[in-house]
């Protein structure tokens, strides 16, 4: 970033207007030569005579930066945003973006919300809905857990409630927080399975979850809990492979060979900022990934339809890599390994003896883990009870020095 492009200040602004600002926060704002917001924000300034006032660029990521680089050679640029400029805010994706900002927060709406609640912040999951699908929700589902959602617009609430209602949540405590610090704010309190209507375009969902245990914190979700045609990551199995693949925030998984994309999906559900792509060549079950993704709360997930190790290319570069299918395949396993970044971890499942063989080579030739993993269930067996072996997996797994 240039020198003057340095020059930007993000000041956040509560729903009290200019009223609520610091003395320090209002002397950038009139000292600047231009300022840059949503319109709702630029309206709650009083006139500065030669200031310019700039409404946010459309669209905002390809087109915030010139703006301020144009505006900054002329004097300081101040950006508004909504109360902290770091919770979801404006001044997170500046710096995504690698323009060198100073912030000067106001009370966030988290915090309000958080004060009305009663609700200590240790207590508190924040989740922003804000031009994100409300199915990230799912990913958090647990009896007594509390969530404060931020919301696009008056219809999130509306939406909220649907979910919780058809994940068996309906009698979750909802609580729509509304114009939060400003004269007209408001307080609807409901259950999920009692919401109806509109709420004010500018809220926060208090929630506190009551409902049955849907998911795990660890790796190893019910088989049935997927949509799948026989071709998925057992459920014993997949948590061996989650916990030697080891999911850290921020880190890049692929899935190849996904099937129902159980292990990237276990993947992004360990933290919001787990980040996968799910391989697949059949296009009915890349359609199948996507919609369990969306169902299980992480409707990011990337589905790639197409073959390895051709639809390898042009990919980042992984952080942990699972071939769950075609590992037999030339090239498969050849084009993971050179991917991974250092540190990175590889699981390759097989179950057929040419897939054992090319592992126990695989094996020989890069040392890790080699291992047959063998599960039995109790089924009937006439009128009493016996053990029924599923097909064996072997598991090669990989840590690059």
């Amino acid at each position: 970033m240039t020198t003057a492009a340095a020059r930007v200040t993000v000041v956040g602004i509560g729903a009290d207007g200019w009223a609520g600002l610091a003395p320090r926060s209002q002397q950038l704002v009139t000292a600047a030569a231009a300022v840059v917001g949503g319109a709702r924000h630029l309206a709650l300034l009083p006139p500065v005579d030669g200031q310019a006032r700039l409404p946010l660029p459309s669209p905002l990521r390809s087109g915030l930066r010139p703006l301020l680089e144009e505006h900054a050679a002329h004097g300081g640029v101040v950006v508004l945003a909504s109360g902290d400029p770091l919770v979801s805010g404006i001044a997170s994706t500046l710096l995504e973006l690698g323009v060198a900002v100073a912030v000067e927060p106001a009370v966030s709406s988290v915090a309000l919300a958080r004060a009305r609640m009663g609700w200590p912040a240790e207590t508190v999951t924040v989740l922003s809905l804000v031009g994100r699908p409300v199915a990230r929700l799912a990913r958090l589902l647990a009896p007594g857990r509390r969530v404060l959602v931020l919301s696009a617009d008056g219809s999130t609430p509306a939406a909220v409630a649907g979910l919780l209602v058809e994940a068996g949540y309906g009698d979750s405590e909802l609580s729509v927080l509304s114009d939060l610090g400003a004269e007209t704010e408001s307080r609807v309190d409901s259950t999920a399975a009692g919401w109806s209507g509109q709420a004010p375009s500018l809220n926060v969902v208090a929630l506190s979850m009551a409902g049955p245990v849907v998911g795990s914190l660890t790796g190893g979700l019910p088989d049935d809990a997927f949509e799948h045609d026989g071709q998925l990551t057992r459920r014993d199995v997949r948590a061996s492979a989650l916990a030697r693949l080891a999911p850290q925030p921020g880190q890049l998984l692929w899935d190849v060979g996904a099937g129902a994309g159980s292990i990237g999906i276990e993947w992004s559900r360990a933290d919001a900022a787990c980040r996968a792509v799910a391989v697949e060549a059949d296009p009915e079950r890349a359609a199948r990934i996507a919609r369990n993704a969306e169902r299980l709360g992480v409707p990011d997930l990337q589905v790639l339809h197409g073959r390895a190790p051709d639809a390898l290319a042009g990919l980042a570069a992984p952080d942990a890599v699972f071939v769950g299918g075609g590992a037999t395949r030339d090239g498969v396993v050849d084009a993971c390994l050179a991917a991974l970044r250092p540190g990175g971890r590889l699981v390759v499942h097989g179950v057929t003896l040419e897939t054992e063989a090319l592992l126990a080579r695989l094996h020989a030739e890069h040392g890790g883990e080699l291992t047959r993993i063998s599960v039995e269930t109790v089924a009937p067996i006439g009128s009493f009870r016996g053990w029924t072996p599923a097909r064996a997996v072997t598991q090669w797994s990989l840590v690059l020095g």
